[in-house]
């Protein structure tokens, strides 16, 4: 195996993290254009929606005992040149069908790369003997935001969407060009048993991981009907709450390294679910609408080290091994993501939106309760 702790490896993992942002944020400004195109309503939209995820999760089952087997590197690579190859192909579908099945593989392609990448990411952080984790996964929100940026652009400038994602999938074709001969040759290559039952410390790192991942979907999908609904902005600044967390999420991630270094990762899981919680009370609580909307920069800046702690207990617990765990810890973050939102839905349906956010806050309260078994 090559060093992992060396300034090529690190490239190449923030390169990876880079391209999975930029890859799926590229999609959100194409939407309308494929709802238009295709001639659908919106419950067929939410239908060819959904096939991102089960081709996410699929993936992801799979991706974990691949990496253990072959290691991350074929993966990772695999799987980044698959999004940037299928990403034009969003673009010209011409039917539910042809657009379901391009969704379909460009989900399954992220989730083989975030499952591969955080495997690889494990490893450089554990040979550069410091906390890396929470610097990754800000280049994956900096991708983000970076993509949806470039797309829009583009966009607005009268540019064809198919030139457009060719344009973009190109750049990340480009960027895993550029990663591949740097990633690891041999990364958390296992020679016992491919698929291992998850079980102990491995499940409670994932039950976690989805009640963390399920905070994130719920402000992506709920925050602007809730402060819109409570009269704190009106219906063109829906969006206000969801900016806001975005940033202080990719904030957050920014100096999270040096922050979990000086406090440690226990410390890290109790102030960040505190803090969350925190945000949750100050967004549901307070009657001024500049203050509730500050909750939205608390709940970012709280949960925004939570999963980059747990991605690093996972890749240094021993009920599993390290692949597998990671592979079990995204797909129920991914979980969390998909149905936690339709759950949110039915539960504020009979009691409102605003007890059902309450019911969430009230579920993180299970970070930093469990915290000190979560890194032990």
């Amino acid at each position: 195996m090559d060093d992992a702790d060396r300034p090529a490896a690190r490239l190449a993992t923030r390169l990876a993290f880079l391209i999975a942002g930029f890859g799926i944020a590229c999609w959100a400004p194409l939407v309308p254009f494929a709802k238009q195109r295709l001639g659908v309503d919106d419950g067929a939209l939410g239908l060819l929606l959904l096939c991102i995820g089960m081709g996410s999760v699929a993936a992801m089952i799979a991706t974990g005992p691949l990496s253990a087997r072959y290691g991350s590197r074929p993966v990772i690579v695999a799987a980044g040149l698959a999004m940037a190859a299928i990403l034009p192909l969003l673009s010209v579908a011409a039917t539910p069908v042809t657009l379901g099945t391009a969704l379909l593989l460009f989900g399954a392609a992220l989730g083989s790369l975030d499952v591969a990448m955080n495997v690889h990411a494990v490893e450089v952080e554990r040979a550069a003997g410091q906390p890396l984790m929470s610097g990754f996964h800000a280049l994956f929100s900096i991708g983000g935001f970076a993509g949806s940026t470039v797309m829009t652009f583009l966009l607005s400038l009268g540019v064809a969407a198919r030139a457009g994602t060719l344009a973009c999938g190109v750049a990340m074709a480009a960027a895993m060009l550029i990663a591949w001969p740097r990633l690891l040759r041999a990364t958390a290559v296992q020679d016992g048993p491919v698929f291992v039952r998850p079980r102990g410390i491995v499940l409670l790192l994932a039950a976690l991981a989805a009640i963390t991942f399920l905070v994130e979907g719920a402000i992506l999908d709920w925050s602007a009907l809730l402060i819109e609904g409570r009269g704190l902005v009106a219906r063109a600044q829906g969006g206000t709450g969801y900016i806001l967390f975005a940033v202080a999420m990719t904030a957050g991630r920014l100096v999270g390294d040096r922050l979990t270094a000086r406090i440690g990762d226990r410390a890290t899981l109790i102030g960040g679910g505190a803090v969350t919680v925190a945000g949750f009370a100050t967004l549901l609580a307070a009657p001024i609408a500049g203050v509730a909307l500050a909750g939205f920069l608390l709940i970012g800046l709280g949960a925004s080290n939570i999963v980059p702690v747990l991605f690093r207990r996972a890749g240094t617990q021993t009920a599993m091994p390290p692949a597998l765990a990671i592979g079990a810890i995204t797909t129920m973050g991914y979980a969390g993501i998909l149905v936690g939102p339709a759950a949110i839905g039915v539960v504020a349906q009979g009691v409102g939106l605003p007890t059902a956010f309450w019911l969430l806050a009230l579920l993180m309260c299970v970070v930093p309760l469990t915290a000190t078994q979560a890194t032990r």
